[in-house]
Protein backbone atom coordinates (compact mmCIF):
# COMPACT_ATOMS: atom_id res chain seq x y z
CA UNK A 1 0.00 0.00 0.00
CA UNK A 2 1.39 3.40 -1.01
CA UNK A 3 1.86 5.98 1.74
CA UNK A 4 -0.93 8.56 1.70
CA UNK A 5 1.67 11.25 1.07
CA UNK A 6 2.43 9.75 -2.35
CA UNK A 7 -1.03 8.52 -3.32
CA UNK A 8 -2.14 9.39 -6.83
CA UNK A 9 -5.56 10.72 -7.76
CA UNK A 10 -8.61 8.50 -7.94
CA UNK A 11 -11.08 8.60 -10.81
CA UNK A 12 -13.38 10.50 -8.47
CA UNK A 13 -10.71 13.19 -8.13
CA UNK A 14 -10.40 13.47 -11.92
CA UNK A 15 -14.16 13.62 -12.36
CA UNK A 16 -14.52 16.35 -9.75
CA UNK A 17 -11.83 18.38 -11.56
CA UNK A 18 -13.70 17.97 -14.85
CA UNK A 19 -17.01 19.07 -13.32
CA UNK A 20 -15.46 22.15 -11.72
CA UNK A 21 -13.63 23.14 -14.89
CA UNK A 22 -16.63 22.61 -17.16
CA UNK A 23 -19.10 24.73 -15.21
CA UNK A 24 -21.96 25.83 -17.46
CA UNK A 25 -20.57 24.30 -20.63
CA UNK A 26 -22.48 21.37 -22.15
CA UNK A 27 -21.11 18.03 -20.97
CA UNK A 28 -23.57 15.50 -22.47
CA UNK A 29 -26.09 15.42 -25.30
CA UNK A 30 -28.47 12.59 -26.16
CA UNK A 31 -31.39 13.11 -28.53
CA UNK A 32 -32.73 16.60 -27.77
CA UNK A 33 -31.59 16.60 -24.13
CA UNK A 34 -28.40 18.14 -22.81
CA UNK A 35 -26.66 18.40 -19.42
CA UNK A 36 -24.13 21.00 -18.38
CA UNK A 37 -21.20 20.06 -16.17
CA UNK A 38 -22.83 21.87 -13.26
CA UNK A 39 -26.13 20.04 -13.80
CA UNK A 40 -24.37 16.70 -14.02
CA UNK A 41 -22.43 17.44 -10.81
CA UNK A 42 -25.66 18.31 -8.96
CA UNK A 43 -27.36 15.17 -10.29
CA UNK A 44 -24.37 13.09 -9.23
CA UNK A 45 -24.51 14.50 -5.69
CA UNK A 46 -28.22 13.70 -5.34
CA UNK A 47 -27.71 10.27 -6.86
CA UNK A 48 -24.94 9.41 -4.39
CA UNK A 49 -27.14 10.47 -1.48
CA UNK A 50 -29.93 8.24 -2.80
CA UNK A 51 -27.57 5.26 -3.01
CA UNK A 52 -26.30 5.86 0.49
CA UNK A 53 -29.85 6.09 1.84
CA UNK A 54 -30.61 2.74 0.21
CA UNK A 55 -27.63 1.18 1.99
CA UNK A 56 -24.87 1.11 -0.64
CA UNK A 57 -21.39 1.50 0.81
CA UNK A 58 -17.75 1.43 -0.15
CA UNK A 59 -16.65 -1.97 -1.45
CA UNK A 60 -20.05 -3.03 -2.83
CA UNK A 61 -20.27 -4.34 -6.40
CA UNK A 62 -22.94 -2.91 -8.70
CA UNK A 63 -23.74 -3.35 -12.39
CA UNK A 64 -25.26 -1.25 -15.17
CA UNK A 65 -27.36 -2.45 -18.10
CA UNK A 66 -28.33 0.41 -20.35
CA UNK A 67 -28.35 1.90 -23.79
CA UNK A 68 -26.15 4.96 -24.33
CA UNK A 69 -27.40 7.72 -22.04
CA UNK A 70 -25.82 10.02 -19.42
CA UNK A 71 -27.54 8.09 -16.60
CA UNK A 72 -25.54 4.98 -17.53
CA UNK A 73 -22.32 6.93 -16.96
CA UNK A 74 -23.88 8.43 -13.81
CA UNK A 75 -23.70 5.00 -12.12
CA UNK A 76 -20.00 4.69 -12.98
CA UNK A 77 -19.37 8.26 -11.78
CA UNK A 78 -21.06 7.51 -8.45
CA UNK A 79 -19.07 4.31 -8.09
CA UNK A 80 -15.82 6.24 -8.63
CA UNK A 81 -16.82 8.75 -5.97
CA UNK A 82 -18.11 6.25 -3.40
CA UNK A 83 -15.52 3.50 -3.83
CA UNK A 84 -17.86 0.94 -5.41
CA UNK A 85 -16.83 -1.68 -7.97
CA UNK A 86 -18.91 -1.31 -11.13
CA UNK A 87 -19.57 -4.04 -13.71
CA UNK A 88 -20.68 -2.47 -17.00
CA UNK A 89 -22.70 -5.08 -18.86
CA UNK A 90 -22.55 -5.08 -22.65
CA UNK A 91 -26.12 -4.38 -23.80
CA UNK A 92 -25.72 -6.75 -26.77
CA UNK A 93 -24.94 -9.81 -24.62
CA UNK A 94 -27.41 -12.61 -23.88
CA UNK A 95 -29.35 -13.15 -20.69
CA UNK A 96 -27.22 -16.19 -19.85
CA UNK A 97 -24.03 -14.14 -20.13
CA UNK A 98 -25.47 -11.31 -18.05
CA UNK A 99 -26.57 -13.79 -15.38
CA UNK A 100 -23.15 -15.43 -15.28
CA UNK A 101 -21.30 -12.11 -14.97
CA UNK A 102 -23.56 -10.83 -12.20
CA UNK A 103 -23.29 -14.04 -10.21
CA UNK A 104 -19.55 -14.49 -10.76
CA UNK A 105 -18.72 -10.90 -9.78
CA UNK A 106 -20.87 -10.95 -6.65
CA UNK A 107 -22.97 -8.05 -7.89
CA UNK A 108 -25.72 -7.17 -5.42
CA UNK A 109 -27.35 -4.20 -7.15
CA UNK A 110 -28.32 -3.79 -10.83
CA UNK A 111 -29.12 -0.42 -12.39
CA UNK A 112 -31.02 -0.71 -15.66
CA UNK A 113 -32.49 1.36 -18.45
CA UNK A 114 -36.27 0.81 -18.10
CA UNK A 115 -37.01 1.76 -21.71
CA UNK A 116 -34.86 -0.99 -23.19
CA UNK A 117 -34.08 -3.55 -20.47
CA UNK A 118 -37.05 -3.92 -18.12
CA UNK A 119 -37.75 -7.51 -19.20
CA UNK A 120 -34.09 -8.48 -18.89
CA UNK A 121 -33.81 -6.93 -15.43
CA UNK A 122 -36.92 -8.77 -14.28
CA UNK A 123 -35.59 -12.07 -15.62
CA UNK A 124 -32.24 -11.58 -13.91
CA UNK A 125 -33.91 -10.75 -10.60
CA UNK A 126 -35.82 -14.04 -10.74
CA UNK A 127 -32.71 -16.04 -11.69
CA UNK A 128 -30.20 -14.66 -9.19
CA UNK A 129 -30.70 -14.97 -5.44
CA UNK A 130 -27.67 -12.79 -4.77
CA UNK A 131 -29.13 -9.85 -6.68
CA UNK A 132 -30.54 -7.90 -3.75
CA UNK A 133 -31.87 -4.91 -5.65
CA UNK A 134 -32.71 -3.71 -9.15
CA UNK A 135 -33.03 0.01 -9.77
CA UNK A 136 -34.60 1.74 -12.75
CA UNK A 137 -32.74 4.67 -14.27
CA UNK A 138 -36.10 6.34 -14.79
CA UNK A 139 -39.77 5.44 -14.46
CA UNK A 140 -41.32 2.19 -15.63
CA UNK A 141 -40.34 -1.44 -15.31
CA UNK A 142 -39.60 -3.44 -12.18
CA UNK A 143 -37.74 -2.07 -9.20
CA UNK A 144 -37.65 1.43 -7.75
CA UNK A 145 -36.89 4.49 -9.89
CA UNK A 146 -33.60 5.55 -8.33
CA UNK A 147 -33.63 8.88 -10.21
CA UNK A 148 -36.95 9.75 -8.54
CA UNK A 149 -35.38 8.93 -5.17
CA UNK A 150 -32.40 11.15 -6.01
CA UNK A 151 -34.69 14.04 -6.91
CA UNK A 152 -35.77 14.23 -3.28
CA UNK A 153 -32.32 15.35 -2.15
CA UNK A 154 -30.54 18.69 -2.40
CA UNK A 155 -27.17 18.87 -4.14
CA UNK A 156 -24.21 18.87 -1.75
CA UNK A 157 -20.47 19.30 -2.17
CA UNK A 158 -18.94 16.29 -3.93
CA UNK A 159 -16.27 14.50 -1.91
CA UNK A 160 -14.33 11.60 -3.54
CA UNK A 161 -13.92 8.74 -1.07
CA UNK A 162 -12.12 6.13 -3.14
CA UNK A 163 -8.35 5.83 -3.12
CA UNK A 164 -5.79 5.16 -5.82
CA UNK A 165 -5.48 1.49 -4.86
CA UNK A 166 -9.21 0.69 -4.53
CA UNK A 167 -10.85 -1.63 -7.04
CA UNK A 168 -13.14 0.45 -9.24
CA UNK A 169 -14.36 -1.91 -11.91
CA UNK A 170 -14.57 -5.35 -13.41
CA UNK A 171 -14.67 -5.96 -17.16
CA UNK A 172 -15.55 -9.35 -18.60
CA UNK A 173 -13.82 -11.09 -21.46
CA UNK A 174 -14.11 -14.59 -22.87
CA UNK A 175 -12.07 -17.50 -21.52
CA UNK A 176 -10.58 -20.66 -22.96
CA UNK A 177 -13.32 -22.69 -21.25
CA UNK A 178 -16.01 -20.62 -22.91
CA UNK A 179 -16.89 -18.78 -19.68
CA UNK A 180 -16.10 -15.06 -19.42
CA UNK A 181 -13.35 -13.95 -17.06
CA UNK A 182 -13.68 -10.95 -14.76
CA UNK A 183 -10.79 -8.51 -15.20
CA UNK A 184 -10.13 -6.55 -12.01
CA UNK A 185 -8.97 -2.94 -12.29
CA UNK A 186 -8.09 -0.35 -9.67
CA UNK A 187 -8.34 3.43 -9.89
CA UNK A 188 -4.60 3.36 -10.65
CA UNK A 189 -5.25 1.70 -14.01
CA UNK A 190 -8.11 3.99 -14.97
CA UNK A 191 -6.21 7.16 -14.04
CA UNK A 192 -3.19 5.96 -16.01
CA UNK A 193 -5.41 5.14 -18.99
CA UNK A 194 -6.98 8.60 -19.07
CA UNK A 195 -3.60 10.31 -18.61
CA UNK A 196 -2.01 8.30 -21.44
CA UNK A 197 -4.97 8.99 -23.74
CA UNK A 198 -4.65 12.71 -23.14
CA UNK A 199 -0.88 12.60 -23.61
CA UNK A 200 -0.50 10.50 -26.75
CA UNK A 201 -3.70 10.73 -28.78
CA UNK A 202 -4.33 13.27 -31.55
CA UNK A 203 -7.19 15.12 -29.86
CA UNK A 204 -8.71 18.21 -31.51
CA UNK A 205 -8.29 21.51 -29.68
CA UNK A 206 -12.04 21.49 -29.02
CA UNK A 207 -13.52 18.03 -28.40
CA UNK A 208 -17.09 17.34 -29.46
CA UNK A 209 -17.17 13.54 -29.40
CA UNK A 210 -19.84 11.32 -30.98
CA UNK A 211 -20.38 7.83 -29.48
CA UNK A 212 -22.33 5.48 -31.73
CA UNK A 213 -21.07 2.23 -30.19
CA UNK A 214 -21.95 1.17 -26.61
CA UNK A 215 -20.19 3.26 -23.98
CA UNK A 216 -19.43 -0.05 -22.24
CA UNK A 217 -17.18 -0.68 -25.26
CA UNK A 218 -14.29 1.36 -26.67
CA UNK A 219 -16.23 4.60 -27.16
CA UNK A 220 -16.72 4.89 -23.39
CA UNK A 221 -12.99 5.37 -22.88
CA UNK A 222 -13.29 8.78 -24.55
CA UNK A 223 -15.70 10.13 -21.91
CA UNK A 224 -13.12 11.26 -19.37
CA UNK A 225 -10.62 12.79 -21.85
CA UNK A 226 -13.55 14.73 -23.32
CA UNK A 227 -14.73 15.94 -19.91
CA UNK A 228 -11.24 16.87 -18.71
CA UNK A 229 -10.89 19.07 -21.79
CA UNK A 230 -14.31 20.63 -21.06
CA UNK A 231 -15.67 19.17 -24.29
CA UNK A 232 -19.08 17.76 -25.18
CA UNK A 233 -19.88 14.05 -25.35
CA UNK A 234 -22.76 13.24 -27.71
CA UNK A 235 -24.42 9.83 -27.37
CA UNK A 236 -26.40 7.93 -29.98
CA UNK A 237 -28.32 4.80 -29.02
CA UNK A 238 -27.48 2.89 -32.19
CA UNK A 239 -25.39 3.24 -35.34
CA UNK A 240 -27.00 4.21 -38.61
CA UNK A 241 -25.25 6.07 -41.45
CA UNK A 242 -28.03 8.64 -41.81
CA UNK A 243 -27.91 9.38 -38.08
CA UNK A 244 -24.11 9.66 -38.21
CA UNK A 245 -24.23 12.21 -41.03
CA UNK A 246 -26.98 14.18 -39.26
CA UNK A 247 -25.32 14.25 -35.82
CA UNK A 248 -21.89 15.20 -37.18
CA UNK A 249 -23.40 18.16 -39.01
CA UNK A 250 -25.84 19.20 -36.26
CA UNK A 251 -23.31 19.19 -33.41
CA UNK A 252 -20.20 20.02 -35.42
CA UNK A 253 -18.60 16.79 -34.19
CA UNK A 254 -14.80 16.92 -34.12
CA UNK A 255 -14.01 13.36 -32.94
CA UNK A 256 -15.62 9.93 -33.00
CA UNK A 257 -14.89 6.22 -32.73
CA UNK A 258 -15.67 3.73 -35.51
CA UNK A 259 -15.06 0.03 -35.82
CA UNK A 260 -13.98 -0.91 -39.36
CA UNK A 261 -17.40 -2.33 -40.27
CA UNK A 262 -19.03 1.02 -39.49
CA UNK A 263 -16.51 2.86 -41.67
CA UNK A 264 -17.20 0.47 -44.56
CA UNK A 265 -20.95 1.08 -44.26
CA UNK A 266 -20.39 4.85 -44.32
CA UNK A 267 -18.08 4.66 -47.33
CA UNK A 268 -20.62 2.56 -49.25
CA UNK A 269 -23.60 4.77 -48.41
CA UNK A 270 -25.00 6.77 -51.37
CA UNK A 271 -25.27 9.95 -49.27
CA UNK A 272 -21.57 10.06 -48.36
CA UNK A 273 -20.82 12.50 -51.19
CA UNK A 274 -23.34 15.07 -49.93
CA UNK A 275 -22.66 14.66 -46.19
CA UNK A 276 -21.25 17.71 -44.34
CA UNK A 277 -18.36 16.12 -42.45
CA UNK A 278 -15.76 18.89 -42.58
CA UNK A 279 -15.86 19.42 -38.79
CA UNK A 280 -14.33 15.96 -38.17
CA UNK A 281 -10.70 16.21 -37.07
CA UNK A 282 -10.25 12.74 -35.52
CA UNK A 283 -11.68 9.33 -36.33
CA UNK A 284 -10.48 6.75 -33.82
CA UNK A 285 -10.72 3.19 -35.08
CA UNK A 286 -9.86 -0.19 -33.68
CA UNK A 287 -11.35 -3.33 -32.09
CA UNK A 288 -10.95 -5.26 -35.36
CA UNK A 289 -8.58 -5.50 -38.33
CA UNK A 290 -8.99 -2.72 -40.88
CA UNK A 291 -8.58 -3.36 -44.58
CA UNK A 292 -5.67 -1.14 -45.75
CA UNK A 293 -7.40 -0.64 -49.10
CA UNK A 294 -10.59 0.57 -47.45
CA UNK A 295 -8.54 2.75 -45.12
CA UNK A 296 -7.02 4.45 -48.15
CA UNK A 297 -10.54 5.01 -49.45
CA UNK A 298 -11.48 6.50 -46.07
CA UNK A 299 -8.52 8.88 -46.20
CA UNK A 300 -9.67 10.10 -49.60
CA UNK A 301 -13.21 10.74 -48.32
CA UNK A 302 -12.60 12.05 -44.78
CA UNK A 303 -9.06 13.40 -45.11
CA UNK A 304 -6.05 12.74 -42.82
CA UNK A 305 -8.14 12.31 -39.66
CA UNK A 306 -7.63 8.62 -38.83
CA UNK A 307 -5.90 7.27 -35.72
CA UNK A 308 -5.80 3.57 -34.79
CA UNK A 309 -5.77 2.22 -31.25
CA UNK A 310 -4.91 -1.36 -30.29
CA UNK A 311 -5.38 -2.82 -26.83
CA UNK A 312 -7.36 -5.24 -24.72
CA UNK A 313 -9.49 -5.22 -21.59
CA UNK A 314 -6.62 -6.57 -19.49
CA UNK A 315 -4.64 -3.37 -20.22
CA UNK A 316 -7.04 -0.65 -21.39
CA UNK A 317 -7.49 1.39 -23.48
CA UNK A 318 -4.56 1.33 -25.83
CA UNK A 319 -1.25 -0.47 -25.87
CA UNK A 320 -0.23 0.98 -29.22
CA UNK A 321 -1.32 3.85 -31.41
CA UNK A 322 -1.00 4.50 -35.13
CA UNK A 323 -1.24 8.27 -35.18
CA UNK A 324 -2.66 10.51 -37.88
CA UNK A 325 0.78 11.36 -39.21
CA UNK A 326 1.45 7.65 -39.80
CA UNK A 327 -1.52 7.32 -42.16
CA UNK A 328 0.42 8.31 -45.28
CA UNK A 329 -0.39 6.11 -48.32
CA UNK A 330 2.20 7.90 -50.44
CA UNK A 331 5.27 7.61 -48.20
CA UNK A 332 4.42 4.74 -45.84
CA UNK A 333 1.64 2.68 -47.40
CA UNK A 334 2.81 -0.48 -45.60
CA UNK A 335 2.15 1.15 -42.21
CA UNK A 336 -1.59 1.13 -42.89
CA UNK A 337 -1.42 -2.57 -41.95
CA UNK A 338 0.31 -1.78 -38.66
CA UNK A 339 -1.23 -1.28 -35.21
CA UNK A 340 1.39 1.38 -34.51
CA UNK A 341 3.96 1.97 -31.81
CA UNK A 342 3.66 1.72 -27.99
CA UNK A 343 1.60 4.41 -26.28
CA UNK A 344 3.91 6.52 -24.09
CA UNK A 345 4.13 4.83 -20.70
CA UNK A 346 3.76 1.24 -21.95
CA UNK A 347 6.64 -1.22 -22.15
CA UNK A 348 5.98 -3.69 -24.97
CA UNK A 349 8.03 -6.69 -26.03
CA UNK A 350 7.46 -9.53 -28.50
CA UNK A 351 8.27 -12.75 -26.64
CA UNK A 352 8.60 -16.36 -27.74
CA UNK A 353 7.21 -19.36 -25.83
CA UNK A 354 10.24 -19.33 -23.53
CA UNK A 355 9.74 -15.68 -22.61
CA UNK A 356 12.67 -14.44 -24.71
CA UNK A 357 12.40 -11.39 -26.93
CA UNK A 358 12.34 -12.18 -30.65
CA UNK A 359 14.40 -10.22 -33.21
CA UNK A 360 12.80 -7.61 -35.46
CA UNK A 361 10.88 -9.25 -38.28
CA UNK A 362 10.11 -12.45 -36.38
CA UNK A 363 6.78 -13.33 -34.80
CA UNK A 364 6.29 -13.15 -31.05
CA UNK A 365 3.48 -12.65 -28.57
CA UNK A 366 2.72 -9.02 -27.72
CA UNK A 367 3.50 -8.65 -24.00
CA UNK A 368 3.19 -5.54 -21.86
CA UNK A 369 4.32 -4.04 -18.58
CA UNK A 370 3.23 -0.75 -17.08
CA UNK A 371 0.48 1.06 -15.17
CA UNK A 372 -2.34 -0.25 -17.40
CA UNK A 373 -1.91 -3.92 -16.42
CA UNK A 374 -4.85 -5.51 -14.59
CA UNK A 375 -4.77 -6.78 -11.01
CA UNK A 376 -5.71 -10.20 -12.35
CA UNK A 377 -8.71 -12.35 -13.24
CA UNK A 378 -11.42 -12.47 -10.57
CA UNK A 379 -11.25 -15.75 -8.62
CA UNK A 380 -9.10 -17.36 -11.33
CA UNK A 381 -5.55 -17.63 -9.95
CA UNK A 382 -4.38 -20.19 -12.54
CA UNK A 383 -5.51 -18.06 -15.48
CA UNK A 384 -3.92 -15.00 -13.86
CA UNK A 385 -0.63 -16.84 -13.35
CA UNK A 386 -0.68 -17.96 -16.99
CA UNK A 387 -1.29 -14.40 -18.23
CA UNK A 388 1.70 -13.19 -16.15
CA UNK A 389 3.86 -16.28 -16.76
CA UNK A 390 6.90 -14.44 -18.15
CA UNK A 391 6.74 -11.49 -15.79
CA UNK A 392 4.77 -9.65 -18.45
CA UNK A 393 1.08 -9.56 -19.36
CA UNK A 394 0.71 -11.81 -22.39
CA UNK A 395 -1.96 -10.52 -24.75
CA UNK A 396 -2.30 -13.70 -26.82
CA UNK A 397 -1.82 -11.63 -29.99
CA UNK A 398 1.08 -12.49 -32.27
CA UNK A 399 2.95 -9.78 -34.17
CA UNK A 400 6.11 -8.74 -35.98
CA UNK A 401 8.03 -5.51 -35.32
CA UNK A 402 9.82 -3.59 -38.05
CA UNK A 403 13.09 -1.68 -37.69
CA UNK A 404 11.21 1.55 -36.89
CA UNK A 405 9.32 -0.02 -33.98
CA UNK A 406 5.94 -0.46 -35.69
CA UNK A 407 3.99 -3.62 -34.80
CA UNK A 408 2.07 -5.75 -37.30
CA UNK A 409 -0.40 -8.26 -35.87
CA UNK A 410 -0.30 -11.52 -37.80
CA UNK A 411 -2.62 -13.79 -35.83
CA UNK A 412 -4.56 -14.21 -32.62
CA UNK A 413 -4.15 -17.05 -30.22
CA UNK A 414 -7.14 -18.95 -28.81
CA UNK A 415 -8.91 -18.57 -32.18
CA UNK A 416 -10.60 -15.32 -31.16
CA UNK A 417 -12.93 -13.90 -33.82
CA UNK A 418 -13.39 -10.12 -34.01
CA UNK A 419 -16.51 -9.31 -35.97
CA UNK A 420 -17.82 -5.78 -36.34
CA UNK A 421 -15.55 -4.69 -33.49
CA UNK A 422 -16.84 -7.29 -30.99
CA UNK A 423 -15.06 -10.37 -29.67
CA UNK A 424 -16.53 -13.81 -30.36
CA UNK A 425 -15.02 -16.95 -28.89
CA UNK A 426 -15.72 -19.91 -31.21
CA UNK A 427 -16.07 -22.42 -28.38
CA UNK A 428 -19.15 -20.61 -27.08
CA UNK A 429 -20.84 -20.80 -30.48
CA UNK A 430 -19.77 -24.44 -31.01
CA UNK A 431 -21.28 -25.43 -27.69
CA UNK A 432 -24.64 -23.97 -28.72
CA UNK A 433 -24.61 -25.54 -32.19
CA UNK A 434 -23.93 -28.98 -30.75
CA UNK A 435 -26.93 -28.62 -28.44
CA UNK A 436 -29.17 -29.28 -31.43
CA UNK A 437 -30.15 -32.96 -31.61
CA UNK A 438 -29.30 -33.17 -35.32
CA UNK A 439 -25.72 -31.90 -34.88
CA UNK A 440 -22.89 -34.36 -34.30
CA UNK A 441 -20.03 -31.87 -34.19
CA UNK A 442 -19.30 -28.27 -35.11
CA UNK A 443 -16.35 -25.97 -35.68
CA UNK A 444 -16.48 -22.19 -35.86
CA UNK A 445 -13.88 -19.91 -37.41
CA UNK A 446 -13.62 -16.31 -38.54
CA UNK A 447 -13.55 -15.79 -42.28
CA UNK A 448 -12.19 -12.55 -43.76
CA UNK A 449 -15.12 -10.36 -44.70
CA UNK A 450 -15.20 -6.96 -46.40
CA UNK A 451 -17.97 -5.66 -44.12
CA UNK A 452 -17.45 -7.34 -40.74
CA UNK A 453 -13.67 -7.72 -40.71
CA UNK A 454 -14.26 -11.35 -39.83
CA UNK A 455 -17.53 -13.21 -40.37
CA UNK A 456 -18.48 -15.92 -37.87
CA UNK A 457 -18.70 -19.09 -39.97
CA UNK A 458 -19.86 -22.49 -38.73
CA UNK A 459 -18.99 -25.95 -40.08
CA UNK A 460 -21.50 -28.57 -38.99
CA UNK A 461 -21.47 -32.37 -39.11
CA UNK A 462 -24.95 -33.87 -38.90
CA UNK A 463 -25.94 -37.09 -37.18
CA UNK A 464 -26.70 -39.95 -39.52
CA UNK A 465 -30.18 -39.76 -41.01
CA UNK A 466 -30.93 -36.36 -39.46
CA UNK A 467 -31.22 -32.87 -40.93
CA UNK A 468 -31.65 -29.27 -39.84
CA UNK A 469 -31.97 -26.00 -41.70
CA UNK A 470 -28.98 -23.64 -41.48
CA UNK A 471 -31.20 -20.71 -40.49
CA UNK A 472 -32.56 -22.70 -37.55
CA UNK A 473 -29.01 -23.11 -36.21
CA UNK A 474 -28.24 -19.44 -36.73
CA UNK A 475 -31.38 -18.48 -34.81
CA UNK A 476 -30.44 -20.90 -32.01
CA UNK A 477 -27.14 -19.08 -31.48
CA UNK A 478 -28.81 -15.70 -31.77
CA UNK A 479 -31.32 -16.60 -29.03
CA UNK A 480 -28.67 -17.83 -26.59
CA UNK A 481 -25.74 -15.49 -27.28
CA UNK A 482 -27.07 -12.58 -29.30
CA UNK A 483 -26.79 -11.40 -32.89
CA UNK A 484 -23.05 -10.70 -32.72
CA UNK A 485 -22.27 -14.38 -32.06
CA UNK A 486 -24.71 -15.75 -34.65
CA UNK A 487 -22.90 -17.27 -37.66
CA UNK A 488 -23.23 -15.35 -40.90
CA UNK A 489 -23.00 -18.68 -42.70
CA UNK A 490 -23.33 -22.40 -41.93
CA UNK A 491 -21.54 -25.01 -44.06
CA UNK A 492 -22.60 -28.65 -43.74
CA UNK A 493 -19.65 -31.04 -44.03
CA UNK A 494 -19.12 -34.80 -43.95
CA UNK A 495 -16.14 -34.61 -41.59
CA UNK A 496 -14.14 -32.11 -39.54
CA UNK A 497 -10.36 -32.07 -39.44
CA UNK A 498 -8.98 -33.31 -36.10
CA UNK A 499 -5.55 -33.27 -34.49
CA UNK A 500 -3.90 -36.56 -33.45
CA UNK A 501 -5.32 -35.95 -29.98
CA UNK A 502 -8.85 -35.73 -31.38
CA UNK A 503 -9.23 -31.97 -31.03
CA UNK A 504 -10.63 -29.78 -33.79
CA UNK A 505 -7.79 -28.69 -36.08
CA UNK A 506 -8.81 -25.07 -36.74
CA UNK A 507 -5.74 -24.40 -38.88
CA UNK A 508 -6.66 -27.27 -41.20
CA UNK A 509 -10.29 -26.20 -41.29
CA UNK A 510 -9.30 -22.68 -42.33
CA UNK A 511 -7.04 -24.11 -45.03
CA UNK A 512 -9.84 -26.35 -46.33
CA UNK A 513 -12.20 -23.39 -46.47
CA UNK A 514 -9.66 -21.24 -48.32
CA UNK A 515 -9.01 -24.07 -50.78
Amino acid sequence: MTSALYQGSSMGDLLLTAIQRGGDKTAFIVDDRSLTYREFGDLLSRFIQALEQRGLKKGDTVATLSANRPEAFLVTAAAWMMGLCVVALNPTSSEDDHAYMLEDSGTTQLFFDPVNFSDRAQALRHRLAGLEGIWGLGAGGPGEDILAVAAGFSAQRLVPRATYDDVCGMAYTGGTTGKPKGIVHTHRVQVAMVSMELLDWDWPAEIRFLAMTPITHAAGCAIMPTLLRSGTYVMAKAFAPEAFFELVQKHRITATFLVPTMLYVLLDHPAIGQARLESLELILYGAAPMSPQRLIEGLRVFGPVFMQIYGQSEAPMALTVLRKQDHDPERHAHRLASCGTPVIGNQIRLLDDAGQEVPDGEVGEICVRGPLVMQGYWNKPEETAHAFRHGWLGTGDLARRDADGYLYIVDRSKDLIITGGFNVFPREVEDILTQHPAVANAAVIGVADAKWGEAVTGFVMLRAGMSVDAQELIELVKQQKGAVHAPKKIEFVQALALTPLGKLDKKAIRLQYAT
